[in-house]
């Protein structure tokens, strides 16, 4: 494994906000356990304070996971804990309203995607409270919706950030299009999207205009929901809700060709005592724009595996051998 004093945790700023976090991030959506089979309170508790110790400063969390389930356990593990994180959340996934566009059903009824300024003075209430704390550090716009004015939003949240219940703006599941709308209405610090070497769309249409206005990309998904962790092989089974079970990407012939890239990855990675999955991660973080990557823990082990990812630094012939492998494996993958 890396030698903790080999490098000290990457750190980088969330856009222009002067808000330093983790270039690695813990994403909570696992921790929710909607689409992921259920959750253990106590075992997710662990994989936050572990990602902690680790050095994981950013935590990403969302109402949506769950409904209120994954904030609230984040709350209770930031418990004496507030101030060594950077916190995140989202908000324009709303139950309490039928305003905007109907988008999914939840156990307990219809979600609609609605960013109405109404509606975002009163997420920012209920996340503040599931999370025990007084300020958000960076409210993302979760989806975006078409039926409110971005001015509109945008106006809602720069109100919350002059009463100090948020330091920063981000917004996720975005064009190029909506950004630019965004920017022109205030200070965007960041975008969220997936992001990983099976997903790298932003290369060209996105990551150049965010260098380009100082916007941050968080990514989400480095892993591929653990198609890229080194640990899902030809044979594994997916059983229950897991949402990988009906996914066309988790083919059998995919993963016999992912099982191709992860021999030259494993390679890069030993050199360094690494994981693979450290090694996609560092690979993932080290790419033109991408600033910080998300990454899901539903342990502590996972936690600190994760983390350990940025202590990593590849040398750019690491990196060309990973791009060149994923580009000859990974070109015509199904879904």
């Amino acid at each position: 494994m890396l030698d903790r004093q080999e490098h000290n945790m990457l750190t980088r700023e969330i856009g222009r906000s002067g808000i330093q976090a983790s270039a690695i991030g813990l994403g909570t959506w696992a921790i929710g356990g909607w689409m992921w089979g259920g959750t253990d309170e106590a075992k997710s508790i662990k994989a936050i304070q572990a990602s902690i110790d680790e050095g994981i400063s950013l935590i990403d969390t969302a109402p949506a996971y769950g409904q209120g389930v994954a904030e609230e356990i984040v709350g209770k593990a930031l418990k004496g804990r507030r101030d060594k994180v950077v916190l995140a959340t989202k908000c324009g996934l709303v139950w309490h309203t039928q305003k905007g566009n109907h988008f999914f059903d939840y156990d307990s009824g219809p979600v609609h995607r609605y960013l109405g300024k109404d509606a975002i003075i009163y997420e920012v209430e209920q996340s503040l409270k599931r999370l025990g704390t007084d300020v958000i550090d960076h409210y993302i716009t979760h989806w975006q919706d078409p039926t409110t004015p971005v001015e509109e939003t945008m106006e809602a949240l720069e109100q919350l950030k002059t009463q100090g219940k948020i330091r920063s703006i981000g917004a996720s599941n975005t064009t190029p299009e909506d950004v630019a709308a965004y920017l022109a209405a205030g200070q965007l610090d960041a975008v969220q999207e997936e992001y990983s070497m099976i997903k790298r769309d932003l290369d060209t249409t996105m990551a150049p205009l965010c260098v380009e206005k100082g916007v941050s990309i968080l990514s989400y998904s480095s892993l591929a929901l653990g198609l890229l962790s080194g640990k899902i092989g030809p044979d594994r089974v997916f059983e229950g809700d897991d949402q990988r079970k009906d996914n066309p990407r988790f083919s059998m012939a995919n993963r016999q060709k992912v099982a191709q890239l992860m021999q030259a990855i494993s390679e890069v990675a030993e050199t360094h005592g690494a994981t693979c999955a450290q090694t996609v991660i560092a690979w993932t973080v080290q790419q033109p724009g991408i600033t910080f990557s998300l990454c899901g823990a539903r342990d502590a082990g996972q936690a600190a595996e994760n983390a350990k990812a940025g202590r990593l630094r590849l040398s750019s012939d690491d990196l060309e051998v990973i791009s060149t492998a994923a580009q000859k494996n990974l070109t015509d993958l199904d879904g």
